[in-house]
């Protein structure tokens, strides 16, 4: 903290309160600068500079196509701390609801589509092996060393049969669209003037169409009806006007949701085993819920749903 103040005495910023506002599951803690009605964000990334760098450029990349992300007012990059514009307190998992959820989640998915008009130029690349890199973090740490499900030489040859056929389909959609890799309710906002505001964004890569969407709408934090996220889920279809079939969409949202819920699996396990982190323990009954039901319905991956439901949460 005592860096921090330092560094706004020569900035804008030297005269205003500093309060936490937020810390989120990397090592990057949040505080909130006010002074007569006026109010910004600090973004401390001191303990993982190499953040920032991504963030500013990947900023820069959503601006340009009209995406509510915060504007940088100041920069530190050696000591690792950007000044932000406040957004607010309120985000989409604070005010979902039944009755409004259709609505809220349209408005979400009108930003995915400006999102995917953004710059992918040097991005890095969502590709089959860092589509494995991530899924194998389920089996590591979740199935062996937090659930410590007992894995024969048949139950690996399923997983790794599983984790083929999920990214040989996650390939065969569109790709190389902006991916901004963890649009759910907690990183979009709500402003006081009532727009969507996107934070979050700096491990942006560039890969399939369905993968934000399938971020969105299986949210891990909350869940709504099958049928009605299947029809949300063609809506987006339709509003990228691409032509393809129901049944192939689909299949394409279903397997991108698998590839994301097993890597999330296995990451949960890990901010819990390595990091200390157990505050997203409370989340993994939901994650596997949603990779078993989209792995029971195909022929590719019911085995490896079948493996899953041997699973004991502790």
């Amino acid at each position: 903290m005592q860096k921090i103040k330092v560094w706004l005495e020569r900035t804008n910023y030297k005269d205003f309160d500093i309060e936490i506002a937020s810390a989120d599951a990397s090592f990057r803690q949040y505080f909130r600068l006010s002074e007569a009605g006026e109010s910004y964000i600090l973004m401390d990334s001191s303990r993982e500079k190499e953040s920032l760098a991504p963030f500013v450029d990947v900023t820069k990349r959503l601006l340009d196509v009209n995406v509510r992300a915060p504007n940088i007012l100041a920069e530190n990059l050696d000591d690792g701390f950007l000044v932000l514009d406040d957004f607010g307190n309120t985000n989409y998992l604070d005010v979902l609801n039944d009755q409004n959820f259709k609505i809220l989640y349209t408005k979400a998915m009108d930003e995915i589509i400006k999102m995917q008009k953004g710059d992918t130029a040097d991005l890095p690349l969502y590709d089959k092996a860092f589509l494995h890199f991530e899924m194998d973090l389920m089996k590591t740490w979740f199935l062996e060393q937090y659930v410590k499900l007992p894995l024969s030489s048949e139950d690996e040859k399923t997983i790794e049969d599983a984790l083929d056929a999920i990214s040989e389909v996650v390939l065969t959609q569109p790709q190389d669209v902006f991916v901004h890799r963890d649009y759910h309710s907690r990183n979009i906002m709500l402003t006081p003037e009532d727009e969507i505001g996107v934070i979050d964004y700096q491990d942006a890569m560039k890969g399939a169409i369905t993968y934000d969407l399938v971020s969105l709408l299986k949210d891990l934090y909350i869940e709504y009806p099958k049928d009605e996220v299947r029809a949300l889920a063609l809506l987006f279809r339709d509003m990228l006007g691409l032509e393809v079939d129901d049944t192939t969409f689909i299949k394409w949202f279903d397997f991108m949701g698998l590839q994301r819920h097993i890597k999330v699996l296995g990451i949960f396990a890990r901010l819990y085993l390595r990091d200390g982190k157990d505050g997203y323990l409370n989340d993994l009954p939901l994650t596997l819920k949603y990779t078993i039901e989209a792995a029971e319905k195909y022929e590719e991956t019911k085995a490896l749903a079948d493996l899953l439901k041997k699973v004991v949460l502790p």
